[in-house]
């Protein structure tokens, strides 16, 4: 029962909902275009992350609870589906409370594949390959993640509408929903006396350790979804960039990103672990800094490929030591880690709203902050 056979009929369309997983990127092109839309402020701007990645903090612990009762695979489903929706209905009625509804509804569906993805990707493949298979399926997130701007980009030249994009993107995840619904997918159910619950996930927050983790994930992922977001309007406003180009600097980001999960794969057989995510968070912090304090465009975007290529290992190594030091306990860490990507949420707006009251370079700082924190929790994990 344990060696399973390597079905690409199954696996592909499961690695394709990492492709369709990658869309809730689009948070920051969004940001972009209806701030120049609708004439909007940064703080009102920055409600579009926060609209898509409250989410995570509201529902990632119900779904993996209602996830035991209906299957991986239908939560999948019915995930990608949300997002179709989520996409589909602002390009029809394009307004700014739609289009925070619409992002909303794309929050709600990248939540429930979150969940979903990863554990559902084990379970379809042999156990010796579960670990490349997660590899690889990172690599096709971040490929979606890179394309996103500059496509929306030659949809706006060719036909004038950016939000073509949505509709190019829905369509992919309603075709994956058809795909993954047309194999046949046997899950096993797992027999566990204690099943993590709502109670049981909290009070794991009890833990010094384990609360140093959750917030350091938190930051990590305010500073993905704060690069994304804020990227383009600092280099517009602070380097005077063309709006094309700056916004290209989220896909550079992206790129980084990429590069970066493949390189910290292969460092990893080298180094410890808790000594990596000491170096890769100090690498950040100093790149974020240097992007702060950068004069001219070019290095600005050099530096933006750097903070994508060092930060892009934080999260899952950040994850693995904590469930590596608990592992009965890791049913209700995945909750709470997931839990936790609501950090996007807060952090961008907490960005938008300095950038308002103050300016864009002090706007910034609260990523330099999220990367100090990030640091010291690196280096007392490592003492641990």
């Amino acid at each position: 029962m344990n060696k399973k056979a390597f079905n690409l009929k199954i696996v592909i369309p499961v690695l394709l909902s990492f492709f369709v997983m990658s869309f809730v990127d689009l948070v920051g092109i969004g940001v972009d275009r209806a701030k120049a839309d609708f004439q909007l402020t940064d703080t009102m701007a920055q409600l579009i992350p926060s609209a898509a990645f409250l989410w995570f903090f509201l529902l990632s612990v119900p779904i993996g609870i209602l996830q035991d009762r209906l299957g991986k695979k239908r939560m999948l489903n019915y995930g990608m589906a949300i997002s179709a929706l989520g996409m589909i209905i602002p390009f029809i009625i394009y307004s700014f409370p739609v289009l925070l509804f619409g992002f909303a509804l794309l929050g709600i569906g990248n939540t429930i594949i979150q969940v979903s993805a990863n554990p559902l990707l084990v379970s379809v493949v042999p156990s010796n390959r579960a670990s490349s298979a997660l590899s690889f399926s990172q690599f096709i997130k971040s490929i979606g993640s890179m394309i996103g701007a500059p496509l929306a980009g030659l949809l706006a030249a060719q036909f004038g509408d950016w939000k073509l994009i949505l509709v190019v993107f829905g369509v992919i995840s309603l075709l994956t929903v058809l795909w993954l619904g047309a194999v046949k997918i046997e899950e096993l159910k797992k027999i566990d006396t204690s099943p993590a619950t709502m109670g049981s996930s909290f009070s794991l927050l009890k833990n010094g350790f384990i609360l140093s983790m959750v917030l350091s994930i938190f930051l990590v992922v305010g500073i993905d979804v704060g690069v994304n977001s804020t990227s383009g309007q600092f280099l517009m406003k602070k380097l005077d960039m063309e709006q094309a180009l700056a916004e290209s600097g989220r896909s550079i980001y992206f790129f980084g990103k990429m590069l970066g999960t493949f390189a910290g794969a292969m460092l990893l057989t080298w180094f410890a672990s808790r000594k990596f995510l000491v170096w890769t968070s100090l690498l950040s912090l100093i790149a974020i800094v240097a992007l702060v304090f950068n004069p001219v465009p070019a290095g600005a975007l050099v530096i933006i490929f750097l903070i994508g290529l060092f930060a892009a290992n934080i999260f899952p190594l950040v994850f693995s030591i904590t469930v590596e030091k608990y592992p009965e306990r890791a049913n209700e860490i995945s909750g709470l880690m997931m839990m936790a990507i609501s950090g996007g949420a807060v952090i961008p707006l907490l960005t938008g709203w300095l950038t308002d009251v103050f300016s864009i370079t002090i706007g910034m700082f609260v990523l330099v902050a999220c990367a100090v924190y990030i640091l010291i929790a690196a280096m007392a994990a490592q003492k641990t």
